[in-house]
C-alpha cells in the first residue's frame, strides 16, 4: 500500500499542482470527493494562482486540516481554535524542513509570471527538485497529524 506522501508526489508529477495532489491524496480518508478536492485547491498551486505566496503544498494541507478538524455548523469556537494551532504546527514543521513556507523563497526567487522565470524553473528542474519535496514533506506531516 502506498503511503500519503507517494500518493501526493504521484498525482503532482502526473500534471496536478502541489495543492491539489496533497488534498487529493487525502480527501477519501475525509470524506470529500476526490475529484471535488481538485476543483477546491485547483487555484491554491504555485503558491495561489502562480503568486508564489504560500506554497500550495502548505495550503492544500491546510485545507486538510481544515476537514479533519474545522469548524462546521455543529462545533463551536475550540474547532477554531483548534484548526488554527493545527496549522500552526503543520507551517511550523514544514519551516524546519524547508526554511519558508513561501513559494518565491522556496524557488529561489524564481519568477513564474514571467516566461523567463518559467524557463528557469523547467531548466532547474525545480519541479522535481524543489516542488515535489514540499509536497512529500506536508503529505508527511499530516500523515503524523491525522494519527488519533
Amino acid at each position: 500500500m502506498k503511503t500519503s506522501s507517494e500518493t501526493a508526489s504521484e498525482k503532482f508529477t502526473s500534471g496536478y499542482n502541489c495543492a491539489q495532489s496533497v488534498l487529493w491524496a487525502f480527501a477519501p480518508r475525509l470524506g470529500l470527493d476526490p475529484d471535488t478536492a481538485l476543483k477546491i485547491a485547483c487555484g491554491f498551486g504555485t503558491g495561489m494562482g502562480r503568486r508564489e505566496e504560500v506554497c500550495g503544498a502548505v495550503t492544500g494541507g491546510i485545507m486538510v486540516l481544515g476537514l479533519k478538524f474545522g469548524r462546521d455548523e455543529t462545533k463551536g469556537r475550540s474547532a477554531t481554535e483548534e484548526t488554527y494551532t493545527k496549522t500552526q504546527e503543520l507551517m511550523r514543521r514544514f519551516e524546519a524542513k524547508h526554511n519558508s513556507c513561501i513559494c518565491r523563497q522556496l524557488l529561489g526567487g524564481c519568477d513564474l509570471t514571467t516566461e523567463t522565470g518559467r524557463a528557469m524553473f523547467k531548466d532547474g528542474d525545480l519541479l522535481h527538485t524543489t516542488c515535489e519535496p514540499c509536497v512529500r514533506t506536508v503529505a508527511g506531516i499530516l500523515t503524523e497529524m491525522l494519527k488519533d
